[in-house]
Parts: structure tokens; C-alpha cells; sequence
């Protein structure tokens, strides 16, 4: 089994490096770096030039408001840069962050980021062959790479492409075109992987006529890890609003609903859309959390893990805190829960 770190959101660029520098000591695979107040790509050439083993991977960049062009670009770079240790991650965003954070048009997700994978792939081969560019599709058109603007082949493959996703087409467009897939949290629970997010997958790698088995899958269930229950309960605590602010988003409501939590939702919602930012949280309930997310000590968890994941997917994201005090213990951790079968390659 992989197994993933994710970048802090907000972690200032100066540190970056010593941070994926103990990510890589600490024994992981792969390190997520997100989009949010940072440019992802800034971030992955921090990450790639203070580490040399750990696979850096965008989860995800925001495709729409870049041409495919210029994400090509980067990742060309981040994959000569890294020897071949880089992924690109894209994904589509919802509506509201397009239109009104990106000021960028909005139309069909699924075909445009389909088309936008296709656009990718088909400069990279450019990239890499020499060949004339030519793409034409549902929402891109490229025709055009003269000699002087072509970066040339780098000595390794090209980058692989991952996307992520929440509804059933989504999904399927991974099945379809992706190299991998990386579940959002609020559909990383194995009830979700095995009642939606792997059945869309298959239907699109059955769409496609794939002989792969389709992507390869990550879950970020990001579980609740402490020394013992003590120290567990104030993880838990302190997780209680993200979780909260986190499923009063609307698109993310399935999960609850598939525990039967759709009430809950509906209340989170409406205290989201009231701006009542202060009570949210007190909704979350210990059992609730304990329903959601994975939970126990450090001896406990790889067990866990196991019983949620053993050959469901490929990866799992097990994120570290801030303070380095039990980086003996993650070290352990991290290389128990590589032992956890995989789901076939």
C-alpha cells in the first residue's frame, strides 16, 4: 500500500522544503500538494528540490482557469526537475470557486475535463516525440507548437495524470482517462468506495475499453491518530469543526446520507448558510465522527486501516501533525500500513 502526506494548506514557502525533507525521512511514498492560497506548481518545485525519493503528486491543481497548455508546461518541468518523480493532479472545482474566485466561464465539467486530459496527453506526446501538435475536442483546440516554443523530450515518461472527483460521471471520466484517482475525504469511507466510487470507476474503464484494471485509487479518510485515548480524544476535539464545516457543503453530503445522516446534513447546511460558523461544530457528534472516520493509537491503527482498506485501493493519505513529537511513532506507523494489501495493480 502507498502511503501519502499531504502538504498544509498553509504552510509559508520558506518551509516547505524541511517539511517534505521529514515527510521523506519519515518513511512515505508520496507527498499530496493542494491548491488553496499557494500555487500548487511553487510548492511541487519546493518539494522536488529537497527531497530524493518521495514522489511529489498536485491534489489537486484547478484545471479550468489554466490552458492545458501552461499546465503542460509545468509539469514538464516538475518532471525533468524530479527525474520522473512528479504527477500532475487536476481537478475541476465546483461552480462557485470558477466563476466567482477564478472569474473563468463555466461549462459541462466532465466533457471539459475529459477534453482537457486529452489536450494534455496529446501535448506531452509533442513534447516528447516532435511530432506536430494536433488536438481538436469538445472544448479545446490545439494546433500550434513551433520548434522554439517545444521543450523538447525529457529522459523520463511522461507525467502521470490524475483527477479527482465527488459525483458518479466524474468518477467514470476517471475510469475513462485517468492514470489515478484520488477520492475526496467525504467519500474515502469503504461504504462510499464500494457502493459509488469504485462501480463509477469500472463503468468508465469499461466505457473505455481498458485492460488496466482502470486508475489506480487513493483514499483520504484522514484518520484520528494519538498515543493513547487521552491524546485521542483531543485529536478528536480539535477535528470536530473542520469535520462539521466540511459536510455542510452540500456536494459533499453523500457520505452522510449513506449512514442515513442526511438530517445532519441538512442542519449543517443550514447553519453554514447563517454564517452560525460558532455552533457548527456541537452538531458533530463523537459517534457520528466515530461512524466517519478512522480512529485509535498508533498500535491500534494499522489494524484499522486494514480492515477499511486491505485490497480496496492503492494508497491512503495519513497525514502528520505539525510538531514533530511522535515522528518515531509515524515512522512505525508508516511502514506497517505499507504491508496492508493493495488493490491489484
Amino acid at each position: 500500500m502507498e502511503i501519502i502526506a499531504s502538504c498544509p494548506p498553509r504552510l509559508p514557502l520558506s518551509e516547505v522544503g524541511r517539511y517534505a525533507q521529514r515527510i521523506e525521512s519519515l518513511g512515505y511514498d508520496v507527498l499530496h500538494v493542494p491548491e488553496t492560497i499557494h500555487d500548487a506548481f511553487t510548492v511541487a518545485a519546493l518539494a522536488i528540490t529537497h527531497t530524493s525519493r518521495l514522489v511529489i503528486r498536485t491534489s489537486m491543481v484547478v484545471a479550468f482557469p489554466r490552458s492545458p497548455m501552461l499546465t503542460a508546461y509545468a509539469a514538464w518541468d516538475l518532471a525533468k526537475l524530479s527525474a520522473g518523480r512528479f504527477q500532475l493532479g487536476i481537478a475541476s472545482q465546483v461552480r462557485g470557486n470558477i466563476v466567482g474566485r477564478f472569474s473563468t466561464p463555466w461549462s459541462d465539467p466532465v466533457a471539459r475535463l475529459g477534453d482537457y486530459v486529452a489536450s494534455l496527453r496529446a501535448i506531452f506526446h509533442s513534447f516528447q516525440t516532435g511530432e506536430p501538435l494536433e488536438h481538436t475536442g469538445s472544448h479545446y483546440r490545439f494546433e500550434r507548437l513551433q520548434p522554439y516554443f517545444n521543450p523538447g523530450p525529457i529522459d523520463h515518461p511522461a507525467p502521470q495524470i490524475w483527477t479527482g472527483g465527488v459525483n458518479a460521471e466524474m468518477c467514470a471520466l476517471a475510469g475513462r482517462v485517468s492514470d489515478g484517482f484520488v477520492c475526496h475525504p467525504t467519500s474515502s469511507h469503504p461504504r462510499m468506495l464500494e457502493r459509488r466510487i469504485l462501480p463509477a470507476l469500472a463503468r468508465g474503464a469499461r466505457e473505455a475499453g481498458r485492460d488496466d484494471n482502470g486508475p489506480a485509487v487513493v483514499v483520504g479518510p484522514y484518520p484520528l491518530i494519538a498515543k493513547d485515548s487521552r491524546e485521542l480524544a483531543r485529536v478528536r476535539r480539535e477535528r470536530r469543526a473542520e469535520l462539521a464545516f466540511l459536510y455542510s457543503t452540500p456536494a459533499y453530503r453523500r457520505q452522510l446520507e449513506e449512514f442515513g445522516l442526511g438530517d445532519l446534513g441538512a442542519a449543517l447546511s443550514d447553519m453554514a448558510r447563517r454564517k452560525d460558523w460558532a455552533n457548527l461544530a456541537d452538531l458533530m457528534s463523537d459517534d457520528v465522527i466515530a461512524m466517519l472516520v478512522p480512529q485509535g493509537t498508533f498500535e491500534e491503527m494499522p489494524g484499522i486501516l486494514s480492515d477499511w482498506y486491505a485490497g480496496r485501493c492503492s494508497g491512503i493519505v495519513i497525514n502528520v501533525p505539525d510538531d514533530s513529537e511522535h515522528d518515531d511513532l509515524y515512522r512505525l506507523l508508516v511502514d506497517q500500513c505499507r504491508g496492508i494489501p493493495a488493490a491489484p495493480a
